[in-house]
Parts: C-alpha cells; sequence; structure tokens
C-alpha cells in the first residue's frame, strides 16, 4: 500500500515508456517453458539518474533481457518546524518501498531483483544493486557479443571503459548535487568548474576515438551510460541558478567533441525511451535547487562530501 503523499508527488503517465516492457508475475510464468531471457524486479525511480544508468542498460538490451518495473521510491512531505529552508516550504523525504528496505542494506535505487521464470518467484538472496555494477551485470547477464556488449570484449578497452565510467561518475556526475544543493554562490561556481574540468577531460578522450561515442566504431559503453542521465539533467542550472551556469557550444567551444556526442547517443531510440519529461524533472529537482530534499545524497552535500561518497549512517534521514 502506497502512502498518500505518494501519488501526490508520481505521476504515473511518465511511466508510458516503461509500460511496454513491463513483464507482469503471470506472464512470466505463462511463457516460462519458452522464454529464456533473464526477467527482473527492477525497484527504481523515474527522477532518479542513479537508476536511469540500470534503465538504459536494460532498454540497451531490451531484447535479451526482460523486466518489471517497479516504483520503489517516492517522496512525502514533513514539516519544517524551525524553517531550515528558508522559503517556508516543508521538508521533501524519500519514501522508500518495503522491498526494498528489504533487499539493497542502503535502500537505494536501482536494484535488481531475478526472477524464475519457472515459478514466477523472485530472488532476494541475489539482489544486485549500485549503479555503475548494475549496467555490468545486466549487460554480463544478456549474453551480448561483440558491439552490442556495453562491457568491451577487449581486456584493454574493458579496463578503459571502467576507468572512465568511475572517472566520470566522480567528475561529471557527483558536481552536479553541489551546484543544487550548496547554499553559498562561490560553492556553487567552484563544483561547477569541476564539473566543466570534468567535462573538458571526457570531451578529449571521445576525440581520440574518432567516433560519436566513447568506443570505436559507435560501439555504446558503460561509460557513455554512466554520465547520460546527467548529461541530460544539465539544462536544470539555467532555470535554478542563472546564466552562469549554462553548459552550450558558443561558451564551451572546446566541448566541441562532448557537444557531438550528446547530439549522438541523445538520438538513439534506446536512449530517447527513457528520458524523464523535462519540465516534470524541473519541478522535481526544485527540491535541491530550494534544500527542502532530505535525501542521503543531498544530506552528503549538504554535510561538505561528494554526492559519491555518502555515509548510509551519516547522511540517513
Amino acid at each position: 500500500i502506497f502512502p498518500r503523499s505518494f501519488f501526490c508527488v508520481v505521476d504515473m503517465t511518465s511511466f508510458t515508456w516503461a509500460r511496454r516492457k513491463l513483464t507482469t508475475l503471470k506472464h512470466v510464468m505463462d511463457e516460462g517453458a519458452t522464454n529464456q531471457k533473464p526477467v527482473f524486479r527492477y525497484l527504481t525511480a523515474w527522477f532518479c539518474p542513479f537508476a536511469h544508468r540500470a534503465t538504459l542498460a536494460l532498454e540497451h538490451h531490451a531484447d535479451r533481457v526482460d523486466y518489471e518495473w517497479i516504483e520503489a521510491l517516492g517522496w512525502e512531505q514533513r514539516e519544517d518546524k524551525n524553517d531550515v529552508t528558508g522559503t517556508g516550504k516543508e521538508w521533501w523525504y524519500h519514501w522508500k518501498a518495503e522491498e526494498l528496505k528489504r533487499v539493497n542494506p542502503s535502500a537505494l535505487v536501482p536494484t535488481l531483483i531475478p526472477i524464475d521464470p519457472s515459478t514466477g518467484k523472485s530472488d532476494d538472496s541475489k539482489a544486485v544493486f549500485e549503479s555503475l555494477v548494475t549496467i555490468d551485470f545486466i549487460d554480463q547477464i544478456s549474453g551480448a557479443t561483440g558491439k552490442d556488449r556495453l562491457v568491451p570484449e577487449d581486456p584493454y578497452e574493458m579496463a578503459r571503459c571502467r576507468i572512465w565510467a568511475d572517472r566520470v561518475n566522480k567528475e561529471c556526475c557527483s558536481p552536479y548535487y553541489g551546484v543544487l544543493v550548496r547554499k553559498d554562490k562561490q560553492e556553487r561556481l567552484e563544483h561547477f568548474q569541476s564539473l566543466i574540468k570534468g567535462l573538458k577531460a571526457f570531451s578529449s578522450e571521445i576525440e581520440k576515438t574518432d567516433s560519436p561515442t566513447f568506443l570505436p566504431n559507435g560501439q555504446l559503453s558503460n561509460v557513455d551510460l554512466s554520465i547520460i542521465p546527467w548529461a541530460y539533467r544539465y539544462y536544470v542550472f539555467e532555470h535554478y541558478r542563472g546564466p552562469e551556469f549554462v553548459i552550450n557550444e558558443e561558451k564551451y567551444p572546446e566541448l566541441r567533441a562532448y557537444f557531438a556526442w550528446y547530439k549522438h547517443v541523445m538520438n538513439l531510440d534506446s536512449v530517447k525511451r527513457t528520458l524523464p519529461d523535462k519540465e516534470r524533472y524541473l519541478v522535481h529537482i526544485g527540491k535541491y535547487a530550494d534544500s527542502s530534499a532530505r535525501s542521503k545524497v543531498a544530506n552528503a552535500v549538504r554535510r561538505g562530501v561528494s554526492a559519491h561518497d555518502l555515509d548510509d549512517e551519516k547522511d540517513e534521514y
């Protein structure tokens, strides 16, 4: 049973594309004798860029992996008795599904739980989580080969991709929250400049491959999927932080390769069908911009560490 506040903030029209892939347990059982594809309960949240990484991997391997979309994270309001936000608004806290709290020690999305096709039952003991890990896991279990792989088969390229997936996570994704959550303008600018520095490094690395993607020959990779959710969301900076925080070709011509990459990946069908509505997301992320969001990521950035360094105990709410 979902709390009433959950339905106040989640618009199910966001999931039209997700319902295309939705696999009910009855369908899994009916098709169990012939359906050899891995099937998962996918605990996720439409607004979360970390979960978006797993969604991208699932949709990239849509012909090889099936899943049941479970909206497992929402928002509920609690009174801001001491006016900490300074906006007159109430605090927003994450609501988490009991299943998510049961199978993932951190209770974070994305979380994948395998389903036995013969019985339709899920196996909580084999839950897989952490966004970068889920990309690699989905790719491995899909059975894909060659250019369909997200983690290349070549050992050198595999290592390079894993290094850069971690790097863009720290340099191009985590600073996003510093720009939005920190209250001091100078601190916001410092986080923004860190992000731009990360994008410049990523852009320079793309130029080495003579390809619209991180890997040669247009092969999509775990590096691309690691940064796509945030690259898509950078548009919120102008709305909440002003023109100084705009990222465009006119302002940053040295990011030519990055902008070419962006145009290419955002036009891929497997990517386009995962993108949240921009206006709806803009409303959602306002909770971070006005300091009313009380999530582990927001709390970590608020206490002065990077989003990727969040602590389950210190940043609990």
